[in-house]
């Protein structure tokens, strides 16, 4: 009887994780190529559910299941474990993609086709936030802060990019001409030739350019724009880590350490992304190569995103080895 309250009980607080992982397999057996590319691709769903594991671990004895059997609570959990699920086989398999692409259509949004992917990753945070409220009421839902702004602000990133294309969107392009310029600098000191400019396009916006040339004359050029120079990896970095600072019992002052060097060291990342771009693409006959592309929508924003995920239990395990070198 004891073992099977147990098993009761870890399923409970496992529902939460489950509920987005069925519908996850369910997405990757329909487009399994959509999670192949973090850039409007699902990769993020993947390390959002690695969120919620995370969180429900970390936080696995305050979470307590208010739940009762034959409640209003309990149905209304019931519902909203299914919600996910429901969603995307609605979505994927009757033909309500149809219905947000319409909508989108009529307020003129530029990249109306991405919208389902922006809607996909915002409506994920709602039920994600409707579960952890049911199951375990509003003092436990900042718990899962992190996974579920994560995934919110992934969606937002992808809204604000389908809504002003590449450079349009004037404060997250701000940093971009620094960033382009530091990658400049580095290829430089690589041995190549380089050359900054900008380029202006009514629909797009202005854009700094970076052109490089090797010894060899092969050369290659892109406009960079927020999206490329990895504003949604210190977005999402900024988010993640001041929720897990928030929540520890770290003094302010490391705090603001942790803090600063993390964001230096996203920020070099996105930086040293935009050089592997050129290089690839400088290697691979010039322009926008198969190689390169691949690069730009998988891999580089890959590097960000593990970081960011990584950093907080990096500083868990100095904040142990500090504690152990005071005893």
């Amino acid at each position: 009887m004891q073992m099977n309250k147990k098993l009761v009980s870890v399923l409970l607080k496992l529902l939460p994780l489950i509920s987005f992982v069925v519908p996850l397999v369910v997405l990757y057996s329909l487009e399994p190529a959509s999670f192949e590319a973090t850039w409007k691709g699902r990769t993020y769903h993947l390390f959002f559910a690695w969120l919620i594991l995370l969180e429900t671990i970390l936080n696995w004895e305050n979470l307590q299941p208010l739940l009762k059997l034959k409640t209003v609570r309990f149905v209304a959990f019931a519902i909203a474990l299914s919600l996910p699920t429901t969603y995307v086989v609605l979505t994927n398999c009757y033909g309500f993609n149809a219905v947000i692409l319409d909508l989108s259509r009529k307020t003129s949004i530029p990249w109306v086709d991405q919208m389902v992917l922006s809607y996909e990753y915002l409506v994920f945070t709602v039920f994600l936030a409707a579960i952890v409220l049911l199951e375990y009421g509003m003092r436990n839902l900042g718990n899962f802060a992190i996974s579920t702004l994560f995934s919110g602000t992934i969606g937002a990133i992808y809204t604000i990019d389908n809504l002003y294309p590449f450079g349009r969107f004037a404060p997250f392009q701000l940093i971009v001409p620094t960033t382009t310029m530091l990658a400049a600098n580095v290829l430089s000191l690589m041995g190549y030739s380089t050359t900054l400019g900008s380029i202006t396009n009514p629909a797009y916006g202005s854009m700094p350019y970076l052109a490089i040339r090797d010894s060899l004359g092969r050369s290659t050029g892109f406009g960079v724009a927020w999206p490329c120079s990895g504003v949604e990896s210190l977005l999402i970095y900024t988010v993640t880590i001041l929720l897990f600072l928030k929540n520890s019992a770290i003094p302010w002052a490391h705090r603001i350490v942790y803090f600063t060097i993390g964001a230096v060291v996203t920020y070099v990342i996105n930086v040293m992304r935009i050089v592997t771009i050129f290089l690839i693409s400088i290697n691979t006959g010039g322009g926008n190569t198969l190689p390169t592309q691949e690069f730009h929508n998988y891999y580089g924003q890959l590097y960000s995103i593990i970081w960011i995920i990584s950093y907080p239990l990096l500083i868990i395990v100095v904040q142990l080895l500090r504690n152990r070198i005071k005893i």
